[in-house]
C-alpha cells in the first residue's frame, strides 16, 4: 500500500451504470494513477444519462463509460472492494470469500427510482455524486488532492 492507499479498489453495485461508475471516475480523478481503480456490476445495465450529466457539471466525463459485471472481470487482484447496492454487497462477500481482500459497504440510494420533473430527479442524482465523493474524501485522504 502506497501512502497508506490500497494499490487496487473496486467499486461495485447493481449495474454499473449510475453509482459505481461515478464513484470510480471521482477517485480516478483525486488519485490519478497513483491506485488501480475500477468498477462492476452484478447486472450489465446502459449507463445513465442523468449520472453523466451530474458528473459533468464537476467537469468529470463520464460518456466513455461501458458497464462491466463481476463475471467479466479480467483481474480480480484487488486489496478493497467497496460495495455500493445491498445486492452488490453479497456478490462481493461471495468473491472474497478465498481471497485476501478487504469489503466495504457503503450502502448507497439508487438515484434511477426518483420520479418528477428532470430537475427533480438531476437533483437526486446530485446528492448521490456529492454523498459519494464525501465518503471518497474521507476514505482516502491525500493532502494536496485538487477540489472538485
Amino acid at each position: 500500500m502506497a501512502n497508506g492507499l490500497p494499490g487496487a479498489v473496486l467499486f461495485c453495485c447493481t449495474q454499473n451504470a449510475i453509482r459505481s461508475p461515478m464513484a470510480e471516475r471521482m477517485l480516478k480523478q483525486i488519485l490519478g494513477r497513483q491506485i488501480y481503480v475500477d468498477s462492476v456490476g452484478v447486472r450489465a445495465g446502459e449507463l445513465d444519462p442523468f449520472a453523466v450529466a451530474v458528473m459533468d457539471e464537476i467537469g468529470i466525463d463520464m460518456s466513455k463509460h461501458k458497464s462491466k459485471t463481476f463475471d467479466t472481470l479480467e483481474d480480480t487482484s484487488f486489496d478493497l472492494i467497496i460495495s455500493l447496492s445491498p445486492e452488490a454487497q453479497h456478490k462481493a462477500v461471495d468473491m472474497t470469500r478465498t481471497m485476501a481482500c478487504d469489503v466495504e459497504f457503503w450502502n448507497t440510494f439508487d438515484p434511477s427510482i426518483v420520479e418528477g420533473s428532470r430537475e427533480q430527479r438531476l437533483d437526486a442524482y446530485r446528492e448521490v455524486r456529492d454523498g459519494l465523493m464525501e465518503r471518497i474524501r474521507e476514505r482516502f485522504p491525500i493532502l494536496g488532492a485538487p477540489k472538485i
